[in-house]
């Protein structure tokens, strides 16, 4: 039944705008838990730590669930271990360190832009690794008036504060995950995508606990209201990758990949609504509309199955 529905093209749209949802109330969640945690700027081993944290803890909802479901803990075969710990270096680990030690040397604003450059990234590499998924005129088309999406929704330029270092750092986190979905392609073919999730984040989330606590962070897990909003933001990572993951396994990577555009639409409107910005205006529309649109052409865009 659920392969089935994971099988629907009309399914998998909604499951894929559900996954960059969750991602985006991310944006204003982590703003709240670095106020609850009292984290500074400048406290880089503080923020590992947070993001270590996170993932960690989501990990660890994954595989209870597996342990549920399944009536018996997961383990991993010999042959999944290194998919899994290859997935969890580049897409957990790796994405997030250089997104967290470039974010202190660029702007938001930047920041926003270059990410969004890993839905072109694993379109054009897709096309590279599978062969059912080549690149069309509808694809560039659509990618092209989507990244037009995500220039409007954050001003059409780059903000101030900008350094070549942080900007460089903010792409190698964006390169980590393009990388991350073709692997998470590659890999779901022969691992459960569940238990691949789970520990490809137990995995990358160790990498970034041992690096926070390397650097000095510290966190007070007697923190309510940091811990709640830690929780949430496990759910979201555990509850997103799992979904995305299944997507992959079941849909070309460049058609599913695409629709990670809307997370700064997303984490624009729902950064308006919990912290109290203002976000209805004219380019949130125009933004939306354009990401909706550069979706659709790329998803329309015919080609055999992904092998």
């Amino acid at each position: 039944m659920i392969k089935k529905l994971l099988q629907n093209k009309i399914f998998a749209c909604a499951a894929a705008v559900f996954c960059t949802l969750l991602w985006g109330t991310a944006f204003p969640f982590i703003k709240l838990g670095y106020e609850a945690f009292e984290i500074a700027d400048s406290d880089m081993g503080t923020k590992l730590l947070f993001a270590g944290a996170r993932f960690m803890i989501a990990g660890a909802m994954v595989l209870v669930f597996l342990c549920v479901t399944q009536r018996g803990v997961p383990r991993l075969k010999k042959s999944e271990l290194a998919p899994a710990a290859v997935l969890g270096l580049v897409q957990t680990a790796g994405q997030y360190l250089f997104t967290y030690i470039g974010i202190g040397f660029t702007s938001g604003t930047s920041t926003s832009i270059i990410t969004a450059c890993a839905s072109f990234l694993t379109v054009a590499a897709a096309a590279f690794f599978f062969k059912g998924d080549k690149i069309t005129l509808l694809k560039i088309i659509g990618c092209i008036i989507g990244f037009c999406g995500v220039l409007v929704i954050n001003g059409s330029g780059l903000g101030e504060g900008d350094t070549l270092f942080g900007n460089a750092m903010i792409l190698c986190s964006t390169v980590c995950a393009a990388a991350g979905n073709i692997i998470a392609k590659k890999a779901s073919g022969k691992v459960n995508p569940v238990k691949l999730t789970a520990f490809q984040l137990l995995i990358g989330s160790a990498v970034l606990v041992a690096a926070g606590l390397i650097l000095g962070g510290r966190l007070d897990v007697t923190n309510l209201n940091g811990m709640l909003i830690l929780l949430w933001l496990a759910f979201v990572s555990a509850a997103a990758f799992t979904v995305w993951t299944a997507l992959l396994k079941y849909h070309p990577a460049g058609k599913i990949s695409v629709f990670n555009l809307l997370v700064p639409v997303f984490g624009t409107i729902l950064s308006g609504i919990t912290l109290g910005e203002i976000i209805f205006r004219t380019e949130t529309l125009i933004s939306l509309l354009l990401i909706s649109a550069g979706i659709i052409l790329v998803n329309i865009s015919r080609e055999k199955s992904s092998a």
